[in-house]
């Protein structure tokens, strides 16, 4: 199956004809996306597999400081004719970026969402804003007011997402701008292999093996994509192996994590 384009530009450059703004919906609260509605699009055939992307997701949103309750909110859909209500999902743009993000990055629809909503968050943060059209009576004025206040904490929440924290981990970075693995070890008071080990278990690594047998665990590639962290093909003795860094976001999100940890 040939994947489709997610997003397809009229001459002035204006997206038109995208299967995901097929499926946006709006209400008081601004845009918004149904998982029932994403799930075929991201080539999930089964609900019970898509939740896991959504679960994952909700977690990764929690970790980076955020509500994931904003971004990804349950819900109850009513399905005509007196059938069973069944379980939904109400997305944000920022909650189903984070879905794509989190999906099975060997599927081609998950690549096409991860690139339809990292290109439309990145025009939204830089378009030039219209002036509205002004509110008719009072009510109107506090709709237009709470959808634009969340509105704005969505975009606040993609940008700590996507900005790393300038200059405070200066110390552990090398001229790269990367910190390697045993030094984020010495950072959190722990050995790399515990560090690694942990990552695993949290779904931030991949359990994997080295050319002598050993562990070598590395970065899933949605952590790659996101720019937390980066793998070299390094040379030593002859041998020719995969080395993980963090970058400076990518230390923030294991520091969190881990001093989530340890309260807990």
């Amino acid at each position: 199956m040939v994947p489709f384009n997610p997003i397809v530009s009229t001459p002035d450059g204006n997206p038109q004809g995208s299967p995901f703004d097929e499926i946006r919906r709006t209400d008081d609260t601004g845009e918004w996306w149904s998982a029932r509605d994403l799930q075929p699009l991201l080539g999930y055939l089964r609900w019970e597999r898509f939740e896991d992307s959504l679960e994952r997701a909700r977690v990764a949103i929690n970790n980076s400081g955020q509500s994931a309750d904003l971004h990804i909110s349950r819900r109850r859909e009513n399905l005509p004719g007196g059938t069973k209500p069944r379980s939904d999902y109400k997305l944000t743009r920022y909650g189903a970026y984070m879905v794509a993000m989190n999906g099975d990055s060997r599927k081609a629809e998950v690549a096409a969402a991860q690139t339809y909503f990292a290109v439309q968050t990145r025009k939204a943060e830089t378009a030039a804003v219209a002036a509205p059209a002004l509110p008719q009576d009072y009510e109107e004025a506090l709709v237009a007011l709470l959808g634009k206040v969340r509105e704005n904490k969505a975009l606040e929440a993609e940008n700590k997402v996507l900005a790393p924290k300038a200059g405070k981990w200066d110390e552990f970075l090398n001229s790269d701008g990367l910190c390697g693995m045993t030094e984020l070890a010495d950072l959190l008071h722990t050995d790399v292999r515990s560090l690694t080990g942990w990552l695993v278990e949290t779904g931030v690594f991949r359990k994997q093996s080295s050319q002598n047998g050993g562990n070598r665990n590395m970065p899933r590639k949605m952590y790659q994509d996101t720019g937390l962290f980066v793998v070299k093909q390094e040379t030593k003795n002859g041998w020719n192996f995969p080395t993980a860094y963090a970058t400076a976001q990518g230390i923030d999100l294991v520091v969190d994590m881990w001093e989530k940890r340890q309260a807990a």
